[in-house]
């Protein structure tokens, strides 16, 4: 017996089969094999289309069927995971209205901010965990106050991965922790908050069916099912944003657990056991995947937007053709602290750390006759790892103080430059496992169809491939204090 997994990334789409015996990944691919564009028609502003999700879907799983390595019709259940935050509206015909505003998108932001006030500060933090910020709720205010004759049509509004298992199933249903990363979810009253749809003006109606994130959210249609090669009727039965979904792909489920991702953005996700808040909202709680009614499980998130896409910019900038491997190579020749070369990696629209503000990125301290291409590589590495490190500041001023770090070895955690100034720089052991998002949305999907019994019958295999403990803490801590003094004179 087989479980499917897809993961719905901004720059591809992941697709992972997973044996439900050995709980191994049997076959994976992606689609496409370049980034996919992200759309910014104004500064500020970040779009994708949601038809170009579905496609790219689809040729993600038959490129993986091409591999022969498994019978597709062994696959008994589906799981997605998805960029978090994205906005999918869609009519009574379940067309598309636009392209979905994502999660980078900042155009959204006075709308949140004013909502914050006007809601009240306390009340918004004590019941949703957040400001609304730049979240989806203030992006369809957004949609509402400039494109009436949208949002005049919309029966719907979904996440990215919603959309995905609406086009796989015909069903829209979403969740307690999906509407929470959306900020509709009212954690003191258990339900849909009736303060963020009574300021907005949204009749309740544009929120989907809510279910657990574990349950059967539809059946594979037939068309569908004969398109993709998969057996008709079989259930999606998992659907987490990515960041959740990351942490559920390394078991990290009860108190005290923390993961870490890098991809395009970067993450650390803690999962906690009180409705606690940061007072700024420069980081976020949600609705982890096992949070019930009855049990609190609420991730507290750190994002950075400006993690993988900044290491993915300096390449385009100055090695478009040379492999990662090789750059990461030639940043490993480079001393800590990059020869005072610095990189501040916020080029990806506002930031939650920073309250929201868009401070951009900056490339400081150029010398034309010490800095090479590698010092670049070294410099936006540590950069990226030193944003965490400002970041895990803040939450453990929020009660967060991780002993170790789980992270998938993937993406920038390929990097034995950064996971080394990441290590170093938080003063905190990271294990690497072998998994990722759409890896994790298969194992998800066991759950859901309760071929596992539990998380942990899921995950008891997982074992790690490495542990990454800190050895020159006092150097990069020397780095970061220097870099922390550039961020502080664009703040």
């Amino acid at each position: 017996m087989l479980l499917l997994g897809i993961d719905i990334g901004t720059s591809s789409i992941k697709v992972a089969v997973v044996d439900v015996n050995t709980q191994q990944c049997v076959a994976s691919a992606q689609y496409p094999e370049t980034e996919s564009a992200i759309k910014a028609l104004q500064v500020g502003w970040a779009e994708q289309s949601p038809t170009m999700w579905w496609q790219h879907t689809q040729m993600a799983i038959q490129k993986m069927h091409a591999k022969a390595l498994y019978n597709p019709q062994d696959i008994a259940a589906i799981g997605i995971a998805y960029q978090m935050h994205g906005l999918v509206c869609v009519n009574k015909q379940q067309e598309v209205l636009r392209d979905s505003i994502i999660w980078c998108d900042s155009r959204a932001v006075n709308i949140g901010d004013k909502a914050f006030d006007q809601i009240g500060e306390e009340k918004c933090l004590s019941h949703l965990l957040n400001s609304p910020g730049n979240f989806t709720a203030s992006k369809l205010a957004w949609v509402k106050e400039n494109e009436p004759h949208i949002f005049e049509q919309i029966d719907a509004i979904m996440l990215p991965g919603d959309y995905i298992a609406m086009q796989l199933t015909g069903n829209i249903t979403t969740s307690a922790s999906a509407l929470s990363e959306g900020v509709f979810w009212d954690f003191r009253n258990n339900e849909v908050s009736a303060d963020v749809l009574q300021y907005f003006g949204f009749h309740s109606s544009l929120i989907p069916s809510i279910q657990p994130v574990f349950s059967k959210h539809g059946l594979l249609k037939d068309d569908v099912a004969q398109l993709l090669s998969l057996p008709p009727q079989i259930p999606v039965t998992y659907k987490a944003g990515d960041q959740p979904n990351n942490a559920l792909s390394l078991n990290v489920f009860q108190p005290g657990e923390v993961a870490a991702t890098a991809g395009t953005s970067g993450v650390i996700y803690g999962v906690g056991d009180t409705l606690q808040y940061d007072k700024q909202s420069r980081i976020n709680g949600f609705a982890h995947v096992n949070h019930t009614e009855n049990t609190t499980r609420i991730g507290t998130l750190l994002c950075i937007n400006g993690t993988g896409i900044a290491n993915s910019f300096t390449r385009k900038l100055l090695a478009a053709d040379t492999e990662y491997a090789i750059l990461n190579t030639q940043a490993k020749q480079i001393s800590i602290g990059a020869e005072g070369l610095s990189i501040l990696p916020f080029g990806n629209g506002a930031e939650r750390i920073f309250n929201n503000k868009t401070i951009g990125a900056h490339y400081q301290n150029i010398n034309f006759n010490v800095h090479t291409q590698a010092h670049f590589f070294r410099a936006v590495q540590e950069g990226i790892a030193f944003s965490f490190r400002y970041g895990l500041d803040i939450m453990k001023e929020n009660g967060i103080q991780p002993s170790v770090i789980r992270a998938g070895k993937a993406n920038l955690f390929l990097s034995e430059v950064f996971v080394n100034a990441f290590v170093n720089a938080n003063n905190v052991p990271v294990e690497l496992y072998e998994t990722d998002g759409s890896i994790g949305a298969a194992k998800g999907a066991g759950i859901g169809a309760g071929i596992y019994n539990s998380e942990k019958e899921a995950f008891a295999n997982m074992k790690p491939l490495q542990l990454v403990e800190p050895t020159v803490h006092e150097a990069y801590n020397d780095a970061y204090e220097h870099w922390k003094q550039l961020l502080m004179k664009h703040l």
